[in-house]
């Protein structure tokens, strides 16, 4: 291989093309100029995960302020950490807009082993971070990980990629993957964390039924995860408490129907058209952890019925969106990565939902893009990154002006004597047929 000589460059000898460029202002937000040859799908989910990730970080200042100011002394220390992971993870996202997911793809395997071994970390005595009774952090000097959360988008992509290739996997290799997905759940359990591990068993379930698995193994994990579940509430007491307090939760209102009955308080005082935004009652010190798991309230009190149907609305486009992409792509693979990324988002969203309104037992889920968290925050954004990525690439080739170079993020570099690979040149076809390769005669 030839070496490029320096002088060589800065004498022009060499053309620009043979030179790598990186193309940093489209990992910047807004100055991304290529976004106007996305497809719609595509333009259309980015704003609405703009827009949605703003209305969370909005929230999260009205609901953390007074519990902010009155244990920390700052009414913006939990909004100020959480602004910095935002910046981390909308520079993720723009990244994986502009990755082809077949890079992503492959890595996903390696991903997901590599946060099975956080899992395990979080269970091992002085590794793992305890609060509240249940160890579930990691702590990496200043930054907590937590790895159930950032396990999430890589179990979509790693089970797209088994079940999408299914029929054309060994049988060792579809066992080595089950028994992979296994283990992530029964990780998850033994934190102990039941809420997640129903949430990720509901996932790969779903992208399993999507990629039109035999019925006998669908209906097989199912009644294996209802066991497991049951098993778990059974053995545990507190799980136990939290589903009879949520059958009856004024059966002990100071007790384990207490945040449950403030959730409805802070649900109901809403009214119409709520109490107007950061003139929340509940979430001063009535509200348990109003700014993580249960900040719907907060929302619904401030913004009222219309504020939440409006939310709704948002989640119902942004699934309808999700299953457009699905039904436009060519490669099963990228569907099912479309079905499991819109699965995890507007499914997680409604089970905290269900859970602020009293609809369902009270779980740990946070709530993507509004609850406090930088974890759940970045994996949000990197799934939402995901699906856009399939939206463009599901829309076919993009339309590129004659003589315009095609879009090079990475700065690969493309040498100059090669046609773009958008417009190729029209060859003259001979009217002849094949010719013979000519004998020579030896005289």
């Amino acid at each position: 291989m030839e070496q490029v000589n320096r002088s060589a460059i800065l004498a022009g000898s060499f053309s620009e093309a043979t030179i790598p460029r990186v193309n940093l202002h489209r990992l910047i937000l807004f100055t991304d100029s290529s976004v106007e040859r996305w497809a719609t799908e595509a333009r259309v989910l980015r704003w609405l995960t703009l827009l949605w990730l703003c209305l969370g970080l909005a929230m999260l200042f009205s609901a953390s302020y007074p519990v902010a100011y009155a244990t920390e002394g700052d009414g913006l220390y939990y909004l100020k950490r959480q602004l910095l992971w935002a910046v981390l993870g909308l520079a993720g996202f723009n990244l994986i807009v502009h990755l082809p997911l077949r890079y992503v793809l492959r890595a996903s395997g390696f991903c997901v082993v590599i946060c099975l071994g956080l899992l395990v970390a979080t269970n091992i005595p002085g590794l793992g971070q305890s609060i509240n009774g249940a160890s579930r952090w990691l702590s990496l000097g200043p930054v907590p990980i937590q790895p159930s959360e950032l396990i999430k988008p890589f179990l979509v992509l790693q089970s797209a990629l088994v079940f999408g290739r299914w029929e054309r996997l060994s049988w060792l290799r579809r066992l080595l993957w089950i028994g992979t997905f296994a283990a992530v759940l029964l990780g998850i359990l033994l934190q102990p964390n039941l809420s997640t591990t129903a949430l990720c068993g509901i996932l790969l379930w779903l992208v399993a039924l999507a990629a039109d698995l035999p019925a006998t193994y669908l209906g097989g994990t199912a009644a294996l995860g209802v066991l497991v579940a049951c098993i778990s509430i059974g053995a545990r007491e507190y799980q136990r408490r939290r589903v009879l307090s949520f059958m009856n939760p004024w059966a002990d209102p100071q007790g384990d129907g207490y945040q449950l009955i403030q959730s409805l308080l802070a649900v109901g005082s809403g009214g119409l058209w709520g109490t107007g935004f950061g003139l929340s009652q509940q979430k001063h010190f009535y509200l348990p952890i109003q700014y993580t798991d249960f900040i719907f309230a907060v929302y619904a009190e401030e913004f009222g019925l219309i504020g939440g149907l409006v939310l709704l609305l948002l989640l119902a486009t942004y699934a309808t969106l999700a299953l457009r992409v699905a039904l436009k792509c060519k490669d099963p693979v990228h569907r099912l990565v479309a079905i499991g990324i819109g699965v995890l988002l507007v499914g997680q969203s409604l089970l905290n939902i269900g859970v602020a309104t009293g609809a369902l037992p009270t779980t740990g889920l946070p709530l993507p893009m509004f609850s406090y968290g930088g974890n759940s925050l970045l994996s949000s954004l990197f799934s939402a990154g995901l699906l856009v990525r399939v939206a463009r690439e599901s829309s076919g080739a993009q339309v590129i002006n004659l003589g315009q170079q095609p879009e090079n993020l990475v700065g690969l570099p493309q040498r100059a004597d090669r046609p773009s690979p958008s417009v190729q040149p029209l060859r003259p076809r001979s009217r002849r047929g094949p010719t013979r390769p000519q004998r020579r005669v030896l005289r």
